[in-house]
């Protein structure tokens, strides 16, 4: 072979493979871009809210366009919408018909949050609807270091139905209503009264609101016809509804929710899922109804009280008197037990100051493998 013969060669073998490869390849693409491309042929008219959406307008058509190819670009988060809303679009569906609302909104739900309960912004929004603190307790949830209702789906959303309400009163549609959650009421209506426009899709708006309205319709797109975009699962592939029952708890002080959890026959973490509203490890005093299991339901408050019963003779035994020179710290290392454990028992923070005479709890059995127990001091008024 003459050395004029090998870049000829090199190229032939470089085509040969191409040629078993990239067919595949040609038509894997191909079957992504129709189901993409088909994504974007729309059966006129197109409804959000029972209110049409002017798409024969080249610029509205472009940014529904981009919004269901961003959407179905996050295939498997497309998957989780659809498996999630068999689990809480029959409790927000039930709550629109009762209070007048069109069905529609409760794909605002999905995109707020993908309807995760615990979805935040850097903004300080939080929960499925993503409400702001301030707009949340304007609404009548509480929002403190004990409990963030806006994290409770069934706390959280006959508040944003009124807010709902409030926003459609105000501006009377509802492109405009939805674009005002998004962006906030005052700053919508200062936009309409300097462009002169009341129209959502004609309004110049922060890129994010913008695109908000769009993001909502493309989502309903897909959900109601997900088969039609490359998605199709089956009945038993979807997530199953919550089922749980609702006890009545009367706490005379705060009170550990793993007591809560025992007297309802399961764990810690079924509570917190359950109530995801609470914060931290403790019930605050006061009355409050608590989600649980079904079948933790019969006898709870008889255990519940046996435990609390039980749990306040023990803490009473398991006192450790602060001394002078005692950091959190080495009283931890005393003891044996985690340093997050002592600051749970005791409801304090890592820089809180320690004082002679104090007395903080050292709860666990570990305290009772030490040879100095004469430090733990039994006290019944503990």
């Amino acid at each position: 072979m003459t050395a004029s013969m090998r870049p000829i060669l090199f190229v032939c073998m470089i085509a040969t493979l191409f040629s078993a490869l990239f067919p595949c390849m040609t038509s894997a693409e191909k079957i992504t871009d129709d189901f993409l491309l088909s994504a974007l042929k729309l059966e006129r008219p197109i409804l959000l809210c029972s209110e049409t959406v002017p798409v024969d307008d080249p610029q509205t058509m472009e940014r529904f366009e981009k919004e269901m190819l961003v959407s179905l670009g996050s295939r498997p988060q497309v998957v989780l919408w659809l498996k999630r809303t068999t689990r809480y679009f029959p409790y927000i569906e039930k709550m629109l018909r009762d209070n007048g609302l069109p069905e529609d909104i409760k794909y605002l739900a999905i995109a707020e949050s993908d309807l995760r309960m615990h979805a935040g912004s850097s903004k300080g929004a939080m929960g499925v609807w993503q409400l702001m603190p301030q707009t949340a307790r304007k609404y009548g949830l509480i929002v403190d270091d004990n409990f963030d209702e806006r994290r409770n789906l069934y706390l959280s959303t006959p508040a944003v139905l009124t807010y709902l309400k409030d926003l459609y009163e105000r501006f009377g549609s509802w492109s405009l209503s939805l674009a005002a959650y998004n962006m906030g009421e005052e700053g919508l209506e200062a936009e309409i009264l300097e462009q002169g426009i009341t129209d959502y899709y004609r309004l110049y708006l922060p890129l994010e609101t913008q695109r908000f309205v769009f993001r909502i319709l493309a989502i309903k797109r897909i959900v109601e016809a997900p088969q039609n975009h490359g998605v199709t699962l089956s009945p038993e592939d979807f997530y199953a509804p919550e089922s749980f029952s609702t006890v009545q708890v009367n706490a005379f002080a705060d009170l550990p929710l793993r007591l809560v959890a025992g007297a309802a026959k399961t764990d810690f973490k079924t509570i917190k899922d359950f109530n995801p509203e609470l914060r931290g490890h403790y019930l605050a005093a006061g009355t409050r109804l608590v989600n649980i299991p079904c079948d933790g339901e019969a006898g709870f408050q008889l255990r519940l009280a046996s435990l609390i019963e039980a749990d306040t003779k023990i803490r009473s035994q398991r006192i450790y008197v602060v001394k002078k020179g005692d950091s959190l710290s080495g009283i931890a290392q005393k003891f044996e037990v985690p340093l997050a454990a002592l600051l749970i028992w005791n409801r304090i923070g890592i820089n809180n100051v320690l004082h002679p005479g104090q007395r903080l709890v050292i709860f666990p059995a570990a305290a009772e493998r030490k040879t100095d127990l004469k430090d733990i001091e039994g006290d019944s008024g503990g």
